[in-house]
């Protein structure tokens, strides 16, 4: 069998997932409480954070495209993609401490540290995080073994989303007793140390095998007109966009909703029958968010666990289309619930983190196939630029998301200092939560119809480029 399509140990697959595990700690705690802290925590004004989030978030997109060409151009004895995992753990680590730091500056000194630690930490995590991706794209060139590779870091994922989600908040009201402030800053700090402890164990546990033909040269010219070219790749990056600004919409609207929406007396009585150690906090909002949060996570496991068996028997375009569309479905049902139909909320938003769960690994395993079909159409390969359409989408995503939580509730007229909010503001938490994620995800799915790459177009490349390497020396 040919070296670049082997099949992969469980443990380098475990110690590939921890890289995910370890970069999600972060993100998730970005998509889902970056403009909640600036907002709620640091105290900075609505529009300022929806402005930070916009301009750092897109800083760091469009640093991806020359991060995946520098990635790309990488040639040590590691590889060209390990290293890079390396280089960054311990500034990803620092900056994340920063990020969620509030030195009191005033409120333009609180604007211009939050907005400079912000555009670091996106940049840092775009040297660290492209070539993570891209490196799943070179362990093996087996499209089973992927699929497989996809599965595990999508556990960790899971992982780190219920982490992030479900403890989050009872861990800053722990460690900080009941100071959010302290807490975050705590909190953050644990997060980093084992974000780069898991990194270098990637590091260590991981080999690159799918690699370029050694007569392989290519212009960073000629590298950006291959993917203007390459039709899947401009589907997925515009897919993976809308995505993440579903992400952010709806992820950063959780904690808002169950604070100002939900009807506080339902809740507590609905958490009232339940065990009491499903209950991770005396105070009741921040319980329903968590338990709210650790239903959709569970569930998303059990779609994640589906997802390969589907994938390999109909197609990853397939799969991942049906079961956006059905998430998008259940997040649209949110706006037609009343706030004291807690039952429904938590039911609803189970079966969404079931179908959404199905497409959770297949995002990034399509991503590996399009640097196969870029390879097979042109006869070269870079991986990492290709990957840094996911990336570069992911940033775009999640600055246009956050900047639109903050924004949205800005323009509604949200103040964090008022025990009750407006009428017209609940409004649009609602909204937040239900309407405006499900017309972004249904353009991600729309999207999919540009994506050519179906079952028997993933064989019929997988053989081919097998055939193809054979003859490299």
């Amino acid at each position: 069998m040919s070296e670049s399509n082997v099949k992969l140990s469980v443990w380098e697959k475990i110690g590939y997932s921890l890289g995910d595990l370890s970069a999600n700690l972060i993100f998730q705690t970005l998509m889902t409480f970056l403009a909640f802290f600036y907002t709620d925590v640091y105290k900075v004004p609505p529009t300022a954070a929806s402005a930070i989030i916009f301009t750092g978030g897109m800083i760091g997109a469009f640093f991806n495209p020359v991060m995946g060409a520098i990635a790309d151009r990488t040639n040590t004895r590691w590889g060209k993609f390990r290293p890079w995992i390396l280089w960054t753990a311990v500034p990803f680590g620092i900056m994340a401490i920063l990020a969620f730091s509030t030195p009191d500056f005033g409120e333009s000194g609180k604007i211009a540290y939050a907005l400079i630690t912000y555009i670091i930490l996106v940049l840092v995590y775009s040297a660290n995080n492209l070539p993570y991706a891209a490196l799943s794209g070179v362990l093996t060139g087996n499209i089973a073994e992927r699929n497989s590779i996809s599965s595990y870091r999508f556990v960790a994922v899971m992982v780190a989303q219920f982490i992030v989600q479900v403890l989050l908040l009872p861990l800053v009201l722990h460690l900080g007793d009941g100071d959010r402030v302290k807490g975050f800053e705590i909190t953050m700090s644990l997060f980093a140390g084992v974000g780069v402890l898991f990194f270098i164990i990637t590091f260590l546990t991981t080999r690159e095998r799918v690699i370029p033909r050694p007569e392989q040269k290519s212009t960073l010219k000629e590298d950006l007109g291959d993917l203007i070219r390459n039709r899947p790749w401009v589907a997925m990056l515009i897919l993976t966009i809308f995505v993440f600004i579903t992400l952010s919409l709806k992820g950063g609207s959780y904690v808002y909703y169950f604070e100002n929406y939900v009807s506080e007396s339902h809740l507590a009585a609905f958490l009232g029958k339940l065990p009491s150690f499903l209950s991770l906090s005396n105070d009741t909002a921040t319980a329903g968010f968590s338990l709210f949060n650790a239903g959709g996570i569970v569930f998303m496991i059990v779609g994640i666990i589906f997802s390969k068996g589907l994938a390999d028997r109909f197609g990853k375009r397939d799969v991942f289309g049906t079961g956006l569309f059905l998430s998008a479905l259940c997040l649209l049902a949110f706006v037609f619930y009343p706030p004291e139909a807690v039952t429904l909320v938590f039911l609803t938003q189970i079966l969404h983190g079931f179908f959404y769960g199905l497409t959770i690994p297949l995002l990034w395993a399509m991503i590996a196939d399009v640097a196969d079909f870029s390879e097979w159409k042109n006869n070269r390969r870079a991986t990492a630029i290709i990957f840094s359409a996911m990336i570069f989408g992911l940033k775009a995503g999640l600055s246009i998301g956050g900047a639109l939580v903050a924004g949205i509730l800005g323009a509604y007229g949200y103040d964090e200092s008022l025990a009750v909010q407006s009428p017209e503001v609940i409004q649009g938490i609602k909204m937040l939560m239900s309407v405006y994620p499900t017309l972004t995800f249904m353009v991600s799915v729309a999207c999919l119809f540009f994506y050519s790459i179906n079952k028997k177009m993933e064989v019929k490349i997988e053989n081919e480029l097998i055939e193809r390497r054979k003859t490299y020396k």
